[in-house]
């Protein structure tokens, strides 16, 4: 019987699990890219924050969801850190409709209706030709899951009434609130959803197992429980990302620390008492459970808002920027100065000049993992590419928000030569990405390479790396001559890649290479050729020529 009982309870949390999921991703199917768009347009107005992600929580019904999207937006640049400690809170309020949805089943037979949904979801999502109405199908299945999965948690609690033990135990919780919050974050990390934990706990007093107040410290360790998935979306990510997941994990840790305090008291349970209008018993508990949850989110957020600044200097001070370590974000591009245009774009031009050191380290590292077949600066290459990509973006939108004030005529030519530098800058970075791949499929396969080889390659590297160099100096001091001496090299790349083929092809006529080393070897040359004209098309931009804008611009080249 217990063993029955065991599975009831796998089993029920199996399906709600999974019915929540069927229901999270056909309404993310329905909202399609614009849940993302909604994201990542929040102002700089943290209350907007807030009810973005209170909002985008509420419909995917996942704090968790929305926590990971903004880990991700914050890793790609999208949103700054306050940006998303905003987004954040207001992810902890929309997660609590989760629980005001369970409380539905209390005064509503909502899950004898179930199994219906489940089937005519089915039908809607096996024979609409729409995506649309084949996302709501799935939207109703997963709801009918989610259902049926807590009708089989609750029959499967029913039997503990009588159990001393469990009634003991939870009669220590209303005792000790602090081991009530243990057990409550312990669940949620275990279980890797709040809503699941919740969702438990209401049935468990829905049945009579647990008193409300012993329910309210579990709820309240479930909130910092929650904020495990966050830590973990951001393991790998950029600086930014684990600062985000960090300042999430200190909102809900101190705010249960606080609310302790009025648990021990007392004072919590009179205020949801005097909050709701009905008095508590078995068949009202899970609405007082709906509204435990929603005002402590609500309560922390009103009293973390206007402490958003001091959660994010702390967030950048537990997780500090290691050396070494990139901003993701520009550091030149400050808005107000667009009203100032020549200062504008003096900002642009640095922050490309910093855009293509990015860049050449990338490439730096990329040939290094080819030439000594050391994959460990792989990793370096990808979150270097991340942050070029980000800037190519970032310094684009500042470039268009600048034309549209009013330029002089030099200001109006110079704006698209950067903005073509900005492009060619980009391109530098893919071409790093694809010197990557030729390495991991070289040392993956194990390709032979002969010393002659790799020598040959180090010379062209050597030289396109000096190119760089010069590259970047011009820029950066927007030196016309030394431009002119990285237009003037790119005929001894040109030179490179004729001879290493050239010399290639003699060795597969001596049989004294590797065909498949051949094809690797040959990619790694173009690529390094086209990282050079990308280069002199950035010194023909410093020059100013325009003629010389797109002589060696290839759309097929990356």
């Amino acid at each position: 019987m217990k063993a029955e009982l065991v599975y009831m309870l796998i089993g029920g949390l199996g399906i709600f699990f999974y019915g929540m999921r069927i229901m999270s991703e056909g309404l993310k199917g329905i909202a399609g890219e614009r849940l993302k768009s909604i994201l990542a347009a929040v102002t700089k107005l943290p209350i907007i924050g807030i009810l973005v992600g209170a909002g985008v929580t509420c419909f995917v019904q996942s704090s968790s969801a929305t926590t990971v999207m903004v880990v991700g937006f914050v890793n790609a640049g999208l949103l700054t850190l306050k940006q998303a400690i905003s987004v954040v809170m207001g992810a902890n309020i929309g997660t609590t409709f989760t629980a005001w949805l369970v409380s539905s089943m209390s005064v509503f037979k909502v899950t004898q209706y179930a199994l219906p949904v489940i089937g005519i979801g089915f039908v809607v999502n096996t024979f609409s030709r729409k995506k649309k109405t084949k996302f709501l199908g799935q939207v109703l299945i997963g709801f009918g899951l989610l259902f049926l999965g807590l009708d089989f948690m609750k029959d499967a609690f029913v039997p503990l009434k009588s159990s001393p033990y469990v009634k003991e135990m939870f009669l220590t919780f209303s005792r000790n609130p602090l081991m009530g919050v243990i057990v409550g974050m312990v669940f949620t990390v275990l279980l890797q959803s709040s809503s699941a934990t919740i969702a438990i706990v209401q049935i468990m007093a829905f049945n009579g197992l647990i008193s409300f107040p012993a329910a309210i410290p579990i709820i309240i360790g479930d909130n910092i429980g929650t904020t495990i998935t966050a830590q973990l979306a951001a393991v790998g990510g950029t600086i930014s990302a684990r600062r985000t997941a960090m300042s999430h994990t200190l909102f809900n840790t101190i705010g249960a620390g606080y609310m302790l305090i009025f648990i021990y008291t007392g004072l919590f349970v009179k205020a949801i008492e005097f909050i709701v209008p009905v008095e508590l018993s078995t068949t009202t508990i899970m609405f007082f459970i709906a509204v435990s949850h929603s005002v402590f989110n609500v309560v922390n957020t009103m009293v973390f808002l206007p402490f958003i600044g001091v959660l994010e200097r702390a967030s950048i001070w537990l997780v500090p920027k290691k050396a070494g370590a990139v901003e993701i974000g520009p550091q030149y591009l400050e808005k107000h100065l667009l009203n100032t245009p020549p200062i504008a774009m003096e900002q642009a031009r640095r922050e490309t000049v910093r855009m293509l050191d990015l860049a050449s380290k990338s490439v730096t590292s990329a040939v290094k993992t080819f030439i000594e077949n050391d994959l460990t600066e792989i990793k370096k290459v990808g979150e270097l590419e991340q942050v070029v990509d980000n800037l190519q973006s970032e310094i684009t939108q500042y470039l268009v928000d600048l034309s549209r004030r009013t330029l002089s005529d030099e200001e109006s030519e110079r704006l698209p030569v950067l903005i073509h530098s900005v492009n060619d800058v980009e391109r530098i970075g893919d071409h790093a990405e694809n010197i990557t791949e030729l390495s991991e499929r070289k040392i993956e396969q194990k390709l032979p390479f002969s010393d002659e080889g790799i020598k040959e390659l180090t010379l062209m590297w050597n030289e396109l790396n000096g190119m760089m160099s010069a590259t970047e100096e011009a820029l950066s001091k927007n030196d016309v001559s030394i431009a002119a001496t990285v237009i003037s090299r790119e005929k001894k790349i040109d030179k490179f890649q004729f001879d290493l083929k050239k010399s290639h092809v003699n060795r597969l006529n001596e049989r004294s290479c590797d065909i498949r080393s051949g094809v690797v070897f040959i990619d790694f040359v173009d690529n390094l050729e086209k990282i050079g004209d990308h280069l002199v098309n950035i010194a023909q931009g410093v020059i100013g020529d325009m003629r010389w804008k797109g002589h060696i611009d290839k759309e097929s080249d990356v």
